[in-house]
């Protein structure tokens, strides 16, 4: 595996989520009615610094609301997190309260983070409410049909509601756990290329390592690691291979490092074909919904010409595929890794 920085776009633009797009979410029960949307949550007269408990800060701000406003919004917020977690099911947070709103100041999707919190036992839990970009739309649905993870989320017009996904921080992970005694470096090197591999194929951008998160599980004889994404924005938008390819990025390096001193070329390709039958497992499973996003997705502008272009040749050179050159669509380039990872399963 190799590393070695990679630069994208400073500011890729939001999508706005076509009809056609907005009737594939009426049909996967994606679309609802939200009682607070992403514009609500912006009406904030002032805002502060969040710090972390070392002093540091978090580059997210804690907006302030009008209080005759607050009562609604954290009522709104409650019916979202229902909706989100229960189809509605308002006995879910009789004895919770939103306990903070935060802002984050970063990203091109300038999230709210809100907590909420079970004032019988203090257990709290967390969800997003962002603008409803289509490529991150997109980027979710691929998560669902591709991974073996379950996303949750609900869109109503330019508003997004998202599922906390838990983890540690690709980052902290790498700062804190990564030399941990009890945890097989091999396992986390093997999670790290079934995580670039899938990234490689599903074209998923720009996972560094805070865009990613490290679930850790204990095993009756071992712990087990698995990579979950946490950032779709950069859902195929960019030309650059190199994007899709998380070895890339120097904010990786050490697992990339991890990798190369623990694995075998011979380990990495069986780890690498591992990924693709679990791709092929997916697809023939979810070949319906897969069918119908494709549909969507190939009328759909999410990216440029240029970018198509320059990622298609990329790709031709990198699999040494002519077939590529026939792309259309970043979608087209898509189907086409999903077709070449079906025949080398098949061989």
């Amino acid at each position: 595996m190799e590393n070695a920085d990679v630069k994208i776009s400073k500011k890729k633009p939001i999508y706005p989520v076509s009809v056609e797009l907005r009737k594939y979410l009426r049909s996967y029960q994606r679309e609802a009615r939200l009682p607070v949307g992403y514009n609500d949550l912006l009406n904030f007269y002032e805002s502060f610094p969040v710090i972390d408990k070392n002093g540091k800060d978090t580059l997210w701000q804690s907006p302030l609301y009008p209080p005759h406003d607050i009562e609604r919004l954290h009522n709104g917020l409650k019916r979202a997190y229902a909706m989100l977690k229960a189809s509605g099911n308002l006995r879910i947070v009789e004895h919770k309260y939103i306990d903070k709103i935060e802002y984050c100041t970063f990203g091109n999707s300038n999230p709210f983070r809100i907590k909420i919190v079970n004032r019988l036992n203090d257990i709290y839990d967390y969800f997003y409410v962002k603008k409803a970009d289509a490529s991150r739309i997109y980027g979710l649905e691929l998560e669902e049909i591709f991974s073996p993870n379950q996303v949750n989320y609900l869109v109503d017009g330019n508003s997004l509601i998202e599922e906390h996904i838990a983890g540690i921080p690709g980052d902290v992970f790498l700062k804190t756990r990564l030399e941990h005694t009890d945890y097989n470096p091999k396992r986390i090197a093997k999670e790290f290329v079934k995580f670039n591999e899938r990234c490689m194929i599903t074209l998923l951008g720009d996972m560094r390592a805070y865009n990613f998160v490290m679930q850790i599980t204990p095993d009756f004889d071992d712990y087990q690691f698995r990579l979950r994404a946490i950032d779709f924005d950069q859902q195929f938008y960019e030309g650059n291979l190199k994007v899709y390819m998380p070895q890339y990025f120097k904010e990786n390096l050490p697992y990339v490092k991890l990798a190369m001193e623990h694995l075998t070329d011979k380990t990495v390709l069986q780890y690498q074909q591992e990924e693709q039958s679990s791709i092929v497992h997916q697809v023939r499973s979810e070949r319906h919904r897969l069918a119908a996003l494709r549909d969507v997705s190939k009328k759909d502008n999410i990216s440029t010409s240029e970018k198509i272009l320059e990622l298609r040749a990329g790709l031709a050179q990198f699999h040494n595929n002519p077939d590529y050159y026939r792309c259309l669509t970043m979608t087209d380039i898509i189907e086409l890794n999903v077709k070449n990872v079906i025949r080398q399963v098949r061989l």
